[in-house]
């Protein structure tokens, strides 16, 4: 690996080119110019992308050991972990400002995007998915003046509103296996389906 990418140093002499997001004032460099930039030298910009690879190839060595010892939340905590992610954010960064001073460009490399032909593939609600459970619970106090219902009514509107809500996710496409209104105790379902 390279010597010569330090995410802790600024990139060269004339970083004062960077735009106000980075607290810089303007675009003067040649970079931020309407004109074609040939002939640049991306010798630092292919290091600074070879420190990030090894970076994400540490936080995979980091992530696998420490999945190992600890459960999904635990590991996701895990100093380790969270040391080589704060890693990887930095020389994001500096990628970003690099690429800003050599180029003019404002590039956007690390935000997460599935096309509709892989979505199944990362979403939750995909119906080769595990069913979880949704909870909606309600403190309701009696009425203060005069009404026509009673705290015993409030469970029949808790139930027409379960109904009204299992329609939407039904006609959404999602299957409503089991749902129930109850008071003063929660619907418990067996999980019958983690049989199967």
């Amino acid at each position: 690996m390279s010597d010569e990418f330090d995410a802790t140093e600024p990139f060269g002499d004339d970083h004062e080119g960077h735009d106000d997001h980075h607290g810089h004032d303007g675009h003067d460099h040649e970079a931020h110019g309407p004109d074609p930039l040939p002939g640049v030298d991306a010798t630092d910009l292919h290091a600074a992308v070879d420190e990030i690879a090894a970076a994400l190839h540490a936080y995979v060595d980091s992530a696998t050991g420490v999945r190992a010892e600890f459960g999904a939340h635990e590991a996701d905590e895990d100093p380790r972990v969270l040391a080589v992610e704060s890693r990887l954010s930095t020389l994001n960064a500096a990628l970003y400002d690099l690429v800003h001073e050599r180029l003019g460009m404002h590039s956007d490399l690390t935000g997460l995007s599935w096309d509709d032909d892989t979505a199944d593939d990362h979403g939750d609600d995909t119906s080769s998915a595990e069913p979880d459970t949704f909870h909606l619970g309600f403190l309701v106090w009696p009425p203060e003046g005069p009404s026509d219902e009673s705290m015993d009514s409030v469970l029949g509107m808790i139930d027409a509103g379960g109904e009204a809500i299992t329609q939407r996710l039904t006609d959404a496409g999602f299957q409503v296996s089991e749902w129930g209104a109850s008071r003063s105790v929660p619907v418990l379902f067996d999980d019958t389906e983690d049989d199967e």
